[in-house]
């Protein structure tokens, strides 16, 4: 009764605002009427792989484009939304503006969006920062949400089983082929976490899928360290043109 009293209290003073507009809300919904309707959430069809939507079902195990030419090292990916001009300022607001109370809602289209991966999942593991960064941002947004994630489905929560050794640069500064550059070497197990990896099923946690490297680069460290499976579960992906 008190955290019920507690909450409201706190809702009264700092009413909860939508995450893009910036307007108020009810609850934690996140996002207002009119900022809802502007979302493109992702289903099926859709590439086998990595997620990508389809039009038109191009039969069970098909595979986009991208995928044919560069396999990934992850078993599959989804993701809940396009990220677009109309998610953008939400998810960077997220990452960049400390607006952490959208994680409740970010992770609920996030479980809806991987009903299909938890039968099989052991284990949520978060793209980690580099130390750096971390310390500059005080969070780690991927971390926010595994946990969210993991909480909610009654899952293993390991935020420090994957390590960034390299302080890359931005991934939104480069190229395709220079993000697969960027992020090549930059991952390792933790040492003091691989124990008991061996044939554990991993769902690797990101906020945004553009070309994959990142989540490339980590399923080849988890595989490398013993991992049974690792699939990846996102908030939000691009979409090419054509």
């Amino acid at each position: 009764m008190l955290a019920g009293i507690w909450h409201n209290l706190v809702d009264y003073l700092l009413p909860p605002v939508c995450g893009s507009c910036g307007e108020a809300v009810q609850g934690n919904q996140g996002v207002c009427a009119d900022c809802w309707g502007q979302l493109t959430f992702l289903g099926d069809p859709c590439c086998q792989c990595c997620g990508y939507p389809f039009e038109l079902s191009p039969g069970k195990d098909a595979l986009c484009g991208d995928c044919q030419g560069r396999p990934k090292a992850f078993d599959c990916c989804r993701a809940a939304l396009s990220y677009d001009a109309y998610s953008k300022d939400m998810i960077i607001g997220y990452k960049h503006a400390d607006r952490t109370h959208l994680t409740a809602v970010f992770a609920q289209w996030m479980s809806g969006a991987g009903r299909e991966l938890w039968s099989s999942v052991d284990v949520l593991v978060p793209v980690p920062l580099h130390p750096r960064r971390l310390l500059a941002r005080r969070y780690n947004q991927s971390a926010l949400l595994a946990k969210a994630l993991a909480r909610q489905h009654g899952k293993a929560f390991a935020p420090d089983l994957l390590l960034r050794r390299k302080n890359t640069v931005s991934q939104g500064q480069l190229s395709s082929n220079g993000r697969w550059r960027n992020v090549a070497g930059a991952f390792d197990a933790n040492p003091a976490r691989k124990v008991g990896l061996e044939g554990q099923n991993i769902l690797l946690i990101d906020d945004v899928y553009t070309t994959g490297a990142t989540l490339d680069a980590c399923s080849k460290v988890l595989r490398k360290a013993g991992a049974g499976s690792v699939r990846a579960l996102v908030l939000a992906r691009v979409l090419r043109e054509g």
